[in-house]
């Protein structure tokens, strides 16, 4: 479904990306770990067109996409949970969920307000409430639900589980493995390598923005040394 390769980024001067590379098929969940400032958020950005790659490819359902608009990648299917949460604070939940809601590619059981409201009740209980008003895990689950709302092909969570308390920690990972059973494709950034060993299928490793290794969670579990040296966990 998605194919980055020998990415290369920079903002300005300074280069970031040198050699990323990763694949992600439908119905994977695939994470990208390494330690801050390796690159992670930086690979999100260039796939999603929020930064103009310097080189390299990246190709969605077959179609290059390097150097595309965020709205043509958002139309062809990708949907963000971006780091930081970024509500639109001065709207309310129900009219954060409706201003991305969109089907374009014909799903036959559309993400709705009924189904995200079913997936995150406390989201139908502040459904009048400005987003700006809500916790910060109440946000977290409103911009899940945002992504939702377009249907994607591919959802990408960066950090969507960062600064939050271990319950609601815990309800967004009940959702991710809840939307693993249905088949959706997901690229996960985050730092609990307990949880992700458990619900990933895969997982690439950046170092200083290459992609240094890539394997299976089993592969992942048995080599302690390249945990504790690229993602120091």
């Amino acid at each position: 479904m998605l194919s980055v390769a020998k990415l290369q980024s920079a903002y300005g001067p300074s280069q970031v990306l040198f050699d990323v590379a990763l694949e992600i098929g439908e119905g994977e969940v695939v994470t990208l770990l390494g330690r801050n400032g390796m690159g992670k958020t930086t690979t999100v950005k260039s796939i999603m067109g929020l930064l103009k790659p310097l080189s390299g490819e990246i190709r969605f359902t077959g179609r290059e996409v390097r150097g595309a608009t965020p709205e043509t990648v958002a139309r062809l299917g990708v949907g963000l949970v971006p780091e930081g949460r970024q509500t639109f604070a001065t709207l309310t939940v129900r009219e954060n969920l409706v201003a991305t809601a969109s089907n374009r590619l014909g799903r036959k059981d559309p993400w709705t307000l009924e189904r995200v409201y079913k997936l995150f009740p406390r989201l139908r209980e502040r459904a009048s409430q400005a987003a700006g008003t809500l916790s910060g895990g109440e946000q977290q689950m409103l911009v899940v639900g945002r992504a939702l709302m377009t249907n994607p092909k591919l959802l990408i969570l960066d950090e969507a589980t960062e600064g939050l308390a271990p319950v609601i920690r815990a309800e967004i990972w009940s959702c991710i493995e809840a939307l693993k059973a249905e088949g959706q494709s997901i690229l996960l950034i985050d730092k609990n390598l307990h949880v992700l060993k458990r619900l990933a299928d895969r997982h690439y490793i950046l170092e200083k923005g290459r992609t240094v290794w890539s394997g299976t969670s089993n592969d992942l579990t048995h080599n302690a040394e390249l945990v504790q040296r690229y993602v120091g966990i």
